[in-house]
C-alpha cells in the first residue's frame, strides 16, 4: 500500500461501525464468524486496516455502505420485545417501532425481554463505543421491585460489591422508594450502576435471596426517561446527548423529582467522571407503529 493510501488507512471495525451497521463490539463479532470479506477474501483478524476509497468491505455478500447522516434516539422499550433488530423467531423486536427512522441505527446495550425503559439508538459506531466503555463509568439508572422486603444489611452487601456471573460488580446507590402502586408487602428501589453485565441487576439481588418482579431503566446518566410513553422514541440533540456522559446521582434526582415515588431514606452515591459525547444533532421524523400496536411518537427531544 503507498504512502498516501496508508494515510487514509481505517480499521476495519471502525468502518463498518461508522457505516451505522453494527457498533465497533458487534463489527469486531461479524469479523470474528466470518461474516466479512475485504476485496473478495474473507476476513477473520481483528485489527486489520483497510482503505475505505479503494478497499471493497462486504458484509454477508452485501456491499458495505457508505458514512450516513449521524442519528441519536432515546426508546422506551416495553415489556416483551427483544432488543435487538431482527430475530428469527419472529418476536416482536425494536425494529418494529423505527420503521419511519430514515437510515439503519442499532441499540446501544440491551435490556432483557422482561425488562423495559431507556434504551439508546444510533448510527454512530464511536458514540455507541463511548457509552459502553467500562472506563467511562456512565452511570443508568433503574426502578426495581423485589418479591419481598431486604434487610439495611443485606442491600449494604450490594453496595459494597458481590460476585456474579461476569465478574465482581456494586451498586453505586441504592435507595428505597415508595411508589403510589407499591404495597408494604414487596420493595422498590432505585438503583444506579455504571457496568452493563448480563442480567446484573437480577443476579445481584440473587444473591441477596430475592427475584426481581420489576425492573425498570429509567436513566442512562442524566438522561432521564421522563413522560415518554412505552414505544415511543425521540431524536436525541447536542443538550440531550451530553447528559449521557453526566453521571447521575440521589440528590439530583431528588431535585428533579424525575420518578413517580418518594425516597424513604438516603443513599450514598460515587460520582463518575464526566465525558463529552461527539457533537451531533439529527432532524425531526415521524415513526410507525408495528402492525397491532398504538402508533408511536418519534419527535425531536426538548430534553436538555
Amino acid at each position: 500500500m503507498s504512502d498516501s493510501r496508508a494515510d487514509q488507512s481505517v480499521r476495519l471495525n471502525k468502518l463498518i461501525a461508522d457505516s451505522g451497521l453494527a457498533s465497533r463490539r458487534q463489527a469486531d463479532r461479524l469479523i470474528e464468524e466470518g461474516h466479512v470479506t475485504v476485496n473478495g477474501k474473507r476476513v477473520f483478524e481483528l485489527g486489520v486496516k483497510v482503505d475505505p476509497a479503494h478497499d471493497r468491505v462486504m458484509v454477508d455478500g452485501k456491499p458495505l455502505k457508505k458514512q450516513s447522516q449521524k442519528l441519536y434516539l432515546l426508546f422506551n422499550k416495553p415489556l416483551g420485545v427483544l432488543t435487538t433488530m431482527d430475530d428469527p423467531h419472529d418476536r416482536p423486536t425494536i425494529a418494529d417501532y423505527l420503521e419511519k427512522v430514515p437510515v439503519r441505527v442499532f441499540p446501544v446495550g440491551r435490556l432483557d425481554w422482561n425488562s423495559e425503559g431507556l434504551i439508546l439508538l444510533t448510527n454512530d459506531g464511536d458514540f455507541a463505543n463511548k457509552v459502553m466503555h467500562p472506563s467511562a463509568e456512565v452511570t443508568k439508572t433503574y426502578l426495581v421491585k423485589i418479591n419481598g422486603q431486604a434487610r439495611p444489611d443485606q442491600i449494604q452487601k450490594l453496595l459494597k460489591g458481590v460476585t456474579i456471573i461476569g465478574g465482581r460488580v456494586a451498586a453505586k446507590s441504592i435507595e428505597k422508594i415508595r411508589r403510589p402502586d407499591g404495597s408494604d408487602q414487596y420493595d422498590w428501589y432505585k438503583m444506579v450502576i455504571t457496568e452493563g453485565k448480563n442480567r446484573q441487576i437480577r443476579q445481584m439481588f440473587e444473591k441477596i435471596g430475592f427475584d426481581v418482579m420489576k425492573l425498570q431503566r429509567v436513566a442512562i446518566g442524566c438522561l432521564r426517561l421522563g413522560s415518554l410513553r412505552k414505544g415511543e422514541v425521540v431524536f436525541l440533540n447536542d443538550a440531550a446527548l451530553e447528559k449521557v456522559f453526566e453521571p447521575d446521582a440521589p440528590e439530583k434526582i431528588r431535585a428533579k423529582k424525575s420518578y413517580q415515588g418518594r425516597s424513604t431514606k438516603n443513599a450514598s452515591a460515587k460520582r463518575a467522571p464526566a465525558r463529552r459525547p461527539p457533537e451531533k444533532s439529527a432532524p425531526s421524523t415521524r415513526g410507525a407503529a408495528p402492525k397491532g400496536r398504538a402508533k408511536p411518537a418519534v419527535r425531536k427531544s426538548s430534553r436538555a
